[in-house]
């Protein structure tokens, strides 16, 4: 399927998807709800016994971006695909996506309304998009997968190349450095 066919159809689902839960849902529920990839190998991954967290860097030449990733069987699930090498691309303004090379799992993992600097995984197309502008309304389709600590100012570079994703291991975060 070429991409421009599958981007137009996210496009279409996404604002279908917008304006059903705007019609079906009364307002203070909405307002409460607010808050080309290759594998490399497969590795189990476990939160760090330090910290009790999980961060996975993402980098594209000296860039890094750490995310903090979530607690559900959607991140885990993503976890497990580590490491690996993913291809960025700008989407509808406020996202950079990227496609992963299977689906994960979503079963048991809450939606979202994604907002700046959070990393999702859109489940009708397989795909994670890390948000640089708050990204519209809740959707059960849409999964957190983590929260970006360091590099949100630098979401831009991920276009730029190939973008290597892996687990941080041993490393100091960076609220233990302050």
């Amino acid at each position: 399927m070429n991409r421009s066919f599958r981007t137009g159809r996210r496009q279409f689902a996404a604002q279908s998807a917008a304006a059903l839960a705007a019609a079906t849902l009364p307002g203070a529920l909405q307002r409460a709800v607010a808050q080309e990839a290759t594998p490399t190998a497969t590795v189990a991954a476990s939160p760090s016994p330090d910290s009790g967290e999980t961060r996975v860097r993402f980098t594209v030449g000296d860039v890094e971006i750490i995310v903090l990733i979530a607690d559900n069987p959607t991140s885990r699930d993503f976890l497990s695909t580590l490491p690996l090498t993913l291809e960025f691309q700008e989407f509808a303004g406020n996202e950079k996506i990227s496609y992963l090379p299977r689906e994960l799992t979503t079963e048991g993992s809450p939606g979202t309304k994604p907002l700046t600097g959070d990393l999702i995984y859109y489940a009708p197309w397989g795909n994670l998009g890390f948000f640089y502008s708050d990204g519209g309304s809740y959707s059960d389709q849409v999964i957190p997968i983590g929260t970006v600590e360091t590099g949100l100012e630098l979401l831009n570079e991920l276009e730029t190349g190939p973008v290597h994703v892996e687990v941080v291991q041993g490393e100091a975060t960076p609220e233990a450095n302050m």
